[in-house]
């Protein structure tokens, strides 16, 4: 088979010679013209995205922290802003400099699932990036961008095709999550290739100091040195430290951290109240008795369950009761089944929750939009009884929500409801700036937990003070907790910088 070259060509220029065109579009050339200037930039200084960005408005700490982590960190970064100061745009607009100048092409990103498909919209609406979710069959050779969740990620078979690919940009948000060393993502990333690599967390230091020893070293192995070394020169344990102002210039050469007072805007003021709670006679002797449980039988000397069971019994009595009768399949002797069965009966007599009381209390005095957060599921569903009762309407939020019911949930409550009931993972990436209540009903035992908390109503955008209410019952669990999130401030003071009011001096 004979294959012969097309001469159409020669006739179609001839024909625009001497009808003098039409020609290629001068605008055209000009966009071309200015491309090929672009890529023979003699100084990797200065940004080229915002002007192609003309949708977005980048306030001058988003500039400023992009520009830091190109031109000095090599675009190896933990962006630590704190909540509400536009990490997504910073990460975005990272990534959109270092397409246009043509050194990033496959970017992937890992995100909560919750947050997956905020990150879809941003990326796309924003800045012209074209990202898509990964979903289980996605083909991620034939993707540049891909948004994938975290759990996903993390295992087979989606974790080998992921390494099979040769990324020039990981984006992690949400990166405490990592923790250290021994969680399964931590390794995952760590065996990532990552070109360049950017790590969102408005809180580095959640539990401990090593934390930000993992995050660092992922981007950077050594620059802390190893964990010995590291633990031995600043003499660090879980929430003390020395030498915190060299470790704090080590973390600041790979961590840029914008403070909302430093940005510039005119922020509302935070008005943390401690709230002491008294229990009872009868929720006391109900919270002596599991306390006593240890003393019973060695099936209940586990820390962790007696310290949950405690936190369980300063929450509400449905939650305890979920676990207690969990224990009873434990049991092995009838002293330890009839121990559990008489705490189960006493509860079933108790008829007030205090702390209940109190959120009711504060309700009717704020008389406006009130957030809640628990820790439980089961204190979630009873408190929407207990207000409903109190003629309060309220919607409930958690982590198993799907994306549509999450933002129904969250119209209801703009709309309709005065108060939104959510645990943890039901508050994370939802943004609630026209409430200005939060009660934190169960107190965690990571200060950053109640930052992020807040961070969902005090943000870009809040018009009023935002009022929050940390309840604490007196002589309990409560007390110890309290005196531990203190600690656990001071240690991420230290190392990151100044927090906003989390707790009341």
């Amino acid at each position: 088979m004979n294959i012969e070259r097309s001469s159409n060509w020669r006739e179609d220029f001839n024909k625009r010679l001497e009808e003098n065109g039409p020609w290629d579009s001068w605008s055209l050339y000009k966009m071309s013209y200015e491309i090929e200037k672009m890529n023979l930039i003699p100084e990797f200084s200065g940004l080229q995205a915002p002007k192609f960005l003309t949708n977005l408005m980048f306030l001058p700490h988003q500039m400023e922290a992009a520009q830091t982590v190109i031109e000095k960190m090599n675009g190896k970064a933990i962006l630590a802003d704190e909540v509400g100061l536009g990490k997504t745009i910073e990460a975005g607009l990272i990534m959109k400099e270092y397409m246009i100048r043509g050194l990033v092409k496959k970017a992937l990103i890992l995100v909560p699932a919750s947050l997956q498909n905020q990150w879809v919209t941003e990326l796309n609406v924003r800045f012209f990036i074209p990202a898509i979710p990964y979903r289980k069959n996605t083909p991620l050779d034939q993707y540049d961008v891909v948004i994938m969740s975290m759990d996903t990620a993390k295992k087979s078979p989606h974790r080998e095709k992921i390494y099979e690919q040769d990324y020039d940009m990981i984006i992690i948000d949400e990166a405490h999550k990592l923790k250290n060393h021994k969680t399964q993502i931590y390794e995952f990333v760590q065996s990532l290739k990552k070109k360049f690599c950017l790590l969102l967390t408005a809180t580095p230091i959640q539990n401990d100091v090593f934390e930000i020893f993992y995050l660092v070293s992922l981007l950077k192995p050594g620059h802390l040195g190893n964990f010995e070394s590291f633990q031995s020169s600043f003499s660090a344990t879980k929430h003390t430290l020395k030498e915190e102002k060299y470790l704090k210039e080590l973390v600041n050469q790979v961590m840029v951290r914008n403070r909302r007072q430093d940005t510039g805007i005119e922020w509302t003021s935070r008005k943390v109240q401690t709230i002491p709670v008294i229990f009872t006679e009868g929720e006391r002797e109900i919270y002596d008795m599991i306390f006593d449980l240890k003393n019973v039988s060695s099936v209940f000397k586990s820390s962790f369950t007696m310290v949950t069971l405690l936190k369980e019994m300063c929450s509400s009595k449905e939650a305890t009761f979920l676990t207690l009768n969990k224990m009873l399949e434990k049991c092995i002797t009838k002293e330890e089944t009839d121990y559990i069965e008489s705490i189960i009966a006493k509860m079933m007599t108790l008829e007030v929750n205090s702390k209940a009381e109190k959120v009711l209390e504060i309700i009717e005095a704020a008389n406006d939009k009130v957030l809640i957060f628990t820790e439980y599921r089961a204190t979630q569903a009873y408190l929407q009884w207990y207000l409903y009762t109190k003629g309060i309407s309220s919607s409930l939020f958690n982590g198993k929500f799907s994306k549509s019911k999450r933002d129904w949930v969250k119209q209801l409550f703009r709309e309709r409801d005065q108060v939104l009931i959510a645990t943890e993972s039901g508050g994370e990436g939802i943004n609630l700036q026209f409430c200005h209540h939060v009660i934190n009903y169960d107190l965690p035992w990571n200060p950053m937990k109640i930052e992020q908390r807040i961070g969902r109503v005090h943000r870009l955008g809040q018009e009023h003070d935002v009022h929050i209410y940390n309840l604490a019952i007196e002589d309990t669990i409560e007390q110890k907790i309290l005196d531990l999130l203190g600690d656990k401030i001071d240690v991420f003071e230290k190392v990151v910088g100044d927090l906003d009011a989390i707790l009341a001096t």
